[in-house]
């Protein structure tokens, strides 16, 4: 989530908006140190801490704050089982702050270092009781550090058929930052979520030559040539964790014949991800495609 931006979107639209934080986190919660929600008064939020009766109270004692306006910050330390009567036997500590008009300066600063990447600053509440970030590496007594934003993980989708627009679909809350390729400028609609880039490229494997180490590559354009060239560049460079071509076993005995008779080693050949998606979902839906491609993505993810 873009925090600083939702908090000057909500601020912009409604007057005022809350940070709901978990500063701390012991034993079994929900959600990690770090999670966050940005609240707006007439209800809407975004981001979680974990949901359920522990996001349930924490959001009352939000829009109890936004009534009362900007002030110091609320902090709350709740055992899971003896207060909330939940499973987990850990227990939080949330924070909640207020931001109005005033904080619009701060917040575009933030929200400035926030479009370059995840970063971390130094915290501390000032004399009213409120939250003072800065930026710096030299703690001193009573500072804590906060880190926003969230380390992404590069795709490269070539493709901009049914499939691929329903994996972007399916990617766009997820932390990836997709580069989505195809060369024909006709087939990619008007808008595109977030963290996906359009890339109208006459020659899409070359695209490959600049892409990061540890990008995923996911192939499913409207020509099985071009798949081939995609997945087969993806191999020879040899530096990417997946590389994945949408079809079938068959789909995949030819290629991997043909990968074969270009003189690739049966070591990177062994390599080519096809079919995609992760295993136990049927269906030929787009949308069920998109979803199992996804999940397919996350395990990758967490396994590199």
């Amino acid at each position: 989530m873009d925090t600083f931006r939702r908090l000057i979107e909500a601020i912009e639209a409604e007057g005022i908006a809350a940070l709901v934080s978990l500063a701390e986190t012991a034993g079994s919660s929900p959600r990690d140190a770090g999670a966050r929600m940005v609240v707006r008064p007439s209800g809407g939020f975004n981001g979680t801490i974990g949901g359920g009766e522990l996001e349930y109270r924490t959001l009352n004692e939000t829009r109890a704050a936004l009534a009362e306006g900007r002030g110091p910050a609320r902090r709350r330390s709740i055992a899971l089982g003896p207060e909330l009567g939940q499973c987990c036997g850990g227990r939080v500590v949330w924070r909640i702050e207020t931001f109005d008009a005033r904080d619009l300066t701060e917040l575009a600063t933030l929200r400035a270092a926030e479009r370059e990447g995840p970063f971390v600053v130094l915290a501390r509440l000032d004399a009213d009781g409120r939250v003072e970030r800065r930026p710096g590496d030299a703690a001193e007594d009573g500072d804590w550090r906060e880190a926003f934003g969230e380390e992404t993980t590069p795709v490269y989708l070539f493709g901009a058929g049914h499939v691929g627009r329903a994996l972007v679909m399916a990617l766009a809350p997820l932390p990836f930052a997709v580069r989505w390729i195809d060369p024909r400028p006709e087939a990619f609609p008007e808008r595109a979520p977030a963290n996906v880039k359009f890339v109208c490229a006459p020659d899409p494997p070359a695209e490959l030559t600049a892409a990061p180490d540890g990008a995923l590559v996911v192939a499913m354009t409207h020509s099985h040539p071009l798949d081939l060239a995609v997945v087969a560049e993806g191999l020879r460079q040899d530096r990417f964790p997946y590389v994945g071509v949408i079809g079938s076993a068959t789909k995949r005995a030819r290629f991997v014949s043909q990968l074969r008779t270009a003189g690739f080693a049966e070591a990177r050949v062994a390599k080519l991800v096809c079919p995609i998606g992760a295993p136990g979902i049927a269906g030929k839906e787009p949308a069920v495609i998109g979803a199992a491609v996804a999940a397919h993505l996350l395990m990758a993810r967490s396994a590199s």
